[in-house]
């Protein structure tokens, strides 16, 4: 395993295809899965020489924490169907490495376990369809401990699970021949995660939508419940931050408008994201819209994930005012392929590579990556790739 998309060749010989098909599947005709990618790949590192960059440090500060290196591990739904105990193997690997961990909402083992392991890990919440469930959720994760929250928001609707029912995914999974098969054919997944699971801990079951236990992930007739969000509002984030005494996080925010109307109702920072692709299909790339978000709210810290695969990905990012990214699918991956060992690797491949190239950027320091280093400018590269290369020129 050399670099994180290594993992994914791994996790996809050892997975069964419809539990693969969930943690790489995106939206429709994955135009922005492929989008987020394309940002990165439109913008190119400028480098500085004969700099010493012998005492360089990859240290990053966020909200009164010193991370190892500027990313974490994004929120990924369903870990523990990928990996065993996934949530909880995510969550030691970070802890160990020193950099943040963001727990799911749609997880299948308990917030209070997972707190357990990691005291700093981050929660991520889906918000109920109504207030007196909103309460109990927000209640049930202060008093398991956690210091920090972040409210998912853009997932008013489910999304068009097309490409999930192509994969035989479904959540609950039904049971059926093919899926049968599929855990035959993959007896490493099949004994080493599944069927550990159901002997140690029973069928796992949706933990964390509600204050309350949700449907089991294998089931021939129960419905997992989806409450209906579309009515929520501002005023329910207004709600949260009332109730939240510790940090609050949004996250899914693509407009530089609802992001102002974030931090004045109180979001102490912002995760500019379009879900990894997995909501609208069409959506515009994080990096595209991250420095019109930065320069509208300069008092808060604001952060970045989908498409984050690379050091250089992470570098673009912070140069373009991100504090900090997250990285989703390759630690899944990881961890379904190597347990906790793997996520260790892909934490310390990513740690290796933004040293690496700071170094070869002449950045001594995490806080000293800007636009300097960046062509083209951001200005062009909001403009879109063909206006910048004309630009440039």
């Amino acid at each position: 395993m050399l670099c994180l998309d290594d993992f994914e060749a791994a996790a996809r010989r050892r997975l069964p295809a419809p539990v693969f098909g969930y943690i790489a599947g995106a939206a429709e005709r994955y135009r922005s899965f492929q989008g987020n990618r394309d940002a990165f790949d439109d913008v190119g590192l400028v480098t500085r020489v004969l700099v010493d960059i012998s005492r360089r440090s990859t240290e990053t500060t966020l909200f009164g924490r010193t991370y190892a290196s500027p990313f974490g591990i994004a929120p990924m739904g369903l870990a523990a169907l990928s990996a065993y105990r996934g949530d909880i193997v995510l969550a030691q690997a970070a802890a160990a490495e020193n950099v943040p961990m963001v727990m799911s909402g749609s997880s299948l083992i308990r917030l209070e376990e997972v707190v357990r392991v990691n005291a700093d890990a981050w929660f991520q919440a889906y918000l109920p369809g109504d207030q007196p469930n909103i309460v109990a959720l927000i209640e049930r994760v202060r008093a398991a401990g956690y210091g920090t929250l972040v409210i998912t928001v853009d997932t008013p609707v489910p999304p068009n699970r097309e490409n999930f029912a192509r994969a035989g995914f479904s959540a609950p999974l039904r049971p059926s021949a093919k899926l049968a098969w599929e855990g035959i054919t993959h007896p490493r997944w099949l004994f080493g995660t599944f069927l550990k699971t159901v002997l140690r801990h029973g069928v796992p079951h949706f933990e964390n939508n509600y204050a309350t236990r949700g449907a089991p992930i294998l089931s021939p007739n129960v419905q997992r419940d989806f409450s209906d969000r579309g009515h929520l509002d501002w005023r329910h984030f207004a709600l949260i931050r009332r109730l939240w005494p510790g940090t609050l996080v949004i996250k899914g925010i693509l407009d530089a408008r609802d992001a102002r109307i974030a931090v004045d109702a109180g979001a102490d920072g912002i995760i500019v994201s379009n879900h990894g692709g997995r909501q609208l299909d069409g959506a515009v790339a994080p990096l595209r819209v991250l420095p019109g978000i930065v320069r509208a709210c300069p008092g808060v810290p604001v952060m970045l994930d989908s498409g984050v695969r690379r050091g250089s990905d992470a570098i673009k990012a912070l140069a373009l005012g991100a504090r900090f990214v997250f990285v989703g699918r390759p630690f899944c991956y990881a961890a379904a392929v190597q347990g906790l060992s793997g996520v260790r690797k892909a934490i310390e491949l990513m740690k290796q590579e933004i040293s690496r190239n700071m170094a070869m950027l002449g950045a001594t320091s995490v806080d000293a990556i800007d636009e300097s280093f960046l062509w083209p400018s951001p200005q062009g590269m909001a403009a879109g790739p063909a206006a910048a290369r004309v630009a440039g020129a």
